[in-house]
């Protein structure tokens, strides 16, 4: 655990030139998480959410609302940005990520015609299975429907 949380201070990179892409695609993924937190915590503000962080003597010269809707939000990036940076350099996680891209450099990718093809076989089974679940709920729809009405019919006649 002391081991963590002195990698937490440290703005050390581990193995800087290996598994960049991996790491880069997912320190901007973590950091583009932190940007929408911060975001929804600034459209949310109240000036009384930020009176909390303002001493009282000083809320004439610092407003509250300036506080709420952007120095906390900022702050919030700041640090979201600095954790994903540290996830991404973490020794472990590190190790994951470089051989996720070593992991992709070995696949085999299709072809842009196969690819195409593909997308194309894709497309027609998802049209035909939404043909057969809309005809599907149409006579069910009908079927429970005459079933209701005869049902109906004979509790009434009763």
């Amino acid at each position: 655990m002391a081991e963590l949380i002195a990698g937490i201070f440290t703005a050390s990179r581990y193995k800087r030139n290996q598994g960049k892409v991996a790491r880069q695609a997912t320190f901007f993924a973590l950091l583009a998480v932190a940007a929408v937190g911060a975001w929804t915590m600034s459209s949310g503000a109240t000036p009384e959410f930020g009176a909390y962080f303002v001493p009282p003597a000083l809320r004439d010269k610092i407003a509250p609302a300036v506080v709420a809707r952007y120095v906390l939000p900022m702050i919030v990036l700041a640090i979201g940005a600095w954790a994903a940076f540290r996830v991404v350099n973490m020794p472990k996680f590190a190790e994951f990520l470089i051989s996720v891209e070593n992991e992709m450099g070995k696949v085999s990718w299709p072809s842009r015609g196969e690819l195409f093809r593909a997308s194309m076989v894709v497309l027609v089974v998802i049209f035909f299975m939404t043909a057969i679940l809309l005809g599907y709920d149409l006579f069910l729809k009908w079927f429970i429907g005459v079933l209701l009405d005869v049902f109906g019919k004979i509790v009434n006649f009763f």
